[in-house]
């Protein structure tokens, strides 16, 4: 009978725990012994493990000082060889007791993996062929006090990865190579757009007032002039002024920051880089996008044609085409059999595509476009001629006005920039800018949207024909590197600190272990200004309400629906081992990462329905009402010890 137990997770913290107990016990003794690392300042470096590797002819038999991080360690009585990692690379080092000293080689042997040493020494090859340094001198710079973790319990996590990156970059050298390539990304971006002319240029960061573009900003408050400000959704219109000024080429590589949903393409804080150049369009844009590309490209990764999460993309060829177009490529819908407003509501209710809160026929075809086009673009591809309704910074076609001259480019069915032949009419400028505050207030009362009366005054004073750019860093370092989420190019991502779950827990408990004193006061909630639909008046047979399939689902994954302000995709499990795909329009009420994990209630039985080009097969099931004027809704959770796939009656 085989009676080895399977090690679970608490024996592995357990275990954890232990180690880090012991390596303070040792940090201990070495202070006490008046030996602490921590007093050490530096250690003097002229060597580095790729040098060594590719120089070996050269260093071969040279004294040389190295440091980094022991990642391994071979014991061997008098004798042990260990892998150490500087910034470069690993090299194995040779200590050899007699070399090193007997107290300092027994010293050596109670160091841990993971802790930072200094190694002085000879290069050589040893008898496996192996490029080596010879240890004479060895010195511990600094006590690891916990030990790795995919010697333990492993760096499983993905969550624990993006939290943790000092951890992540540690045991996972290729996630550095990621950000190594990220960092040359930036460098040769800044010189190209260096090479045709432009100056970097900086501009605020903190703005005095909210403008009326959809994004969401953060706010913060100004203590010494007492304000409220907001974080930048964009860097456009102060690098627009400068353009007025009588700059004629500018870029900022910037950080943008917006209060909105987040998903494996969206980060609330960001890195854009826009651009603008005097006298051009967006035709030269389109030209300017193509060359900057292909250069970075190959400078990069040495080749035009890359493979991105296993779509071979070609760079080096680059399609063009109206928006309206591609809706006709793609859908068979013509744009221009739309007469009116009306004509394209009713095309849009057929093809089951979502209307825009302002339904015109503008709107309607960039809506038919999100729906049927976009997760088609694989290959680069410039799509231009944008409706005016989605497009207020942007010149009109002086042969359409309906459309504007605007592009945008997609690789791998994702948007990577934005481009116009900017709007330099103070009159239309205005206008725009009143009708967008406007319609974004009736939208949300609450809003604090303003004009920037001052960007038009700017205007007033004459912007010459002008083209500008503007596209995600971020998106770009993942198509380079062929990372699946924004996540893994951000070093350190925006995550949810993982103490908010226990400090609802404390609060909730806290009443709970003060039952022997005091009595557990309920919650009250006051239900005054409540208002709820009516009940249905004409009752249901109980068969017809059995054919419903109400079942419990276990949300697996949670993300924005792009190009959509209202709905989640939810990838569930309804207990068949089948994922299930349901899409919800409560954006307005959760973001995506609060409802991974929790158990809800769905209707299953459903026919399948299109929305935004993706098959909704089901219904999430939502409590609503409304308070003082305004809806509520709470979508249903349940008990979570409830089963996948368990059947409602």
């Amino acid at each position: 009978m085989n009676d080895e137990r399977i090690q679970t997770p608490q024996d592995e913290e357990a275990e954890f725990s232990e180690h880090a107990r012991v390596r303070r016990e040792k940090l201990a003794a070495l202070k006490a012994d008046g030996r602490d690392p921590y007093t050490i300042t530096s250690y003097p470096v002229d060597a580095y493990a790729n040098d060594i590797r590719e120089k070996f002819e050269v260093m071969d038999g040279k004294e040389v000082h190295i440091a980094g991080r022991m990642m391994s360690r071979r014991i061997m009585g008098k004798a042990s060889f260990l892998d150490l990692r500087d910034g470069t690379d690993r090299m194995q080092v040779y200590v050899k007791r007699d070399d090193v000293g007997e107290d300092v080689y027994a010293d050596f042997k109670k160091w841990d993996i993971g802790d930072v040493i200094g190694v002085k020494g000879m290069v050589f090859r040893t008898q496996k062929g192996e490029i080596s340094v010879h240890t004479h001198e060895i010195t511990l710079l600094s006590k690891s006090l916990l030990p790795l973790p995919e010697k333990f319990h492993g760096l499983k996590d993905t969550e624990t990865r993006y939290r943790q990156r000092y951890v992540d970059l540690i045991v996972n050298p290729e996630v550095k190579e990621t950000f190594v390539k990220r960092s040359q990304i930036l460098r040769e971006l800044r010189a190209f757009l260096d090479g045709e002319g432009f100056l970097e240029v900086e501009t605020p960061i903190l703005t005095p007032f909210e403008i009326g573009a959809s994004a969401r900003p953060f706010t913060t408050h100004h203590n010494t002039l007492d304000m409220d400000m907001v974080l930048r959704i964009e860097t456009e219109l102060y690098l627009k002024r400068l353009i007025v000024g009588g700059f004629e080429r500018v870029y900022e590589v910037g950080r943008i920051f917006r209060n909105e949903g987040m998903d494996p393409k969206h980060n609330p804080e960001f890195t854009t880089i826009e651009l603008y150049q005097a006298y051009t369009d967006f035709h030269g844009m389109m030209d300017l996008v193509e060359k900057m590309m292909k250069t970075v490209a190959q400078k990069v990764c040495g080749s035009l044609k890359i493979t991105y999460q296993g779509h071979e993309i070609d760079l080096g060829h680059w399609e063009r085409l109206t928006m309206v177009e591609a809706v006709k490529k793609y859908s068979g819908v013509d744009f221009n059999d739309w007469k009116t407003d009306e004509d394209a509501i009713a095309c849009a209710k057929e093809h089951n595509v979502e209307l825009p809160e302002v339904p015109t026929k503008g709107a309607i075809l960039a809506e038919f476009f999100d729906a049927y086009v976009e997760d088609k673009l694989i290959q680069p591809t410039f799509i231009y001629d944008y409706p005016v309704e989605i497009s207020p910074l942007a010149k009109r076609k002086p042969d359409d006005p309906a459309f504007t001259e605007r592009f945008e480019y997609f690789i791998n069915c994702t948007e990577f920039g934005n481009a116009f032949s900017e709007l330099n009419d103070p009159i239309d400028q205005k206008e725009r800018f009143e009708r967008q505050v406007a319609e974004r207030k009736k939208l949300d009362p609450a809003s604090k949207a303003q004009v920037d009366y001052d960007y038009v005054t700017a205007l007033e004073y004459g912007m010459p024909p002008t083209g500008g750019l503007g596209f995600g860093v971020d998106r770009l370092a993942m198509l380079l590197t062929d990372s699946a989420s924004i996540r893994d190019v951000l070093l350190f991502p925006t995550m949810k600190p993982l103490d908010s779950d226990k400090k609802v827990s404390k609060e909730v408990s806290a009443p709970a272990e003060a039952t022997q004193t005091a009595p557990v006061v309920e919650e009250k909630i006051d239900f005054s200004n409540v208002q709820i639909e009516p009940l249905f008046q004409d009752q249901v047979d109980f068969d017809t309400f059995s054919k419903s399939d109400f079942r419990a689902v276990k949300v697996k994954e949670c993300e924005a629906v792009k190009k959509s302000k209202k709905l989640l995709k939810f990838v569930l499990d309804d207990g068949t081992g089948v994922d299930r795909v349901i899409l919800s329009g409560i954006h307005g009420y959760y973001e995506p990462e609060e409802l991974v994990g929790k158990t809800c209630i769905a209707i299953t039985n459903l026919p399948p329905r299109a929305m935004m080009g993706i098959d909704s097969c089901g219904m999430l099931i939502s409590a609503v009402h409304h308070e003082n004027g305004e809806e509520k809704l709470h979508l249903l959770m349940v008990d979570p010890h409830i089963p996948a796939g368990a059947k409602l009656y």
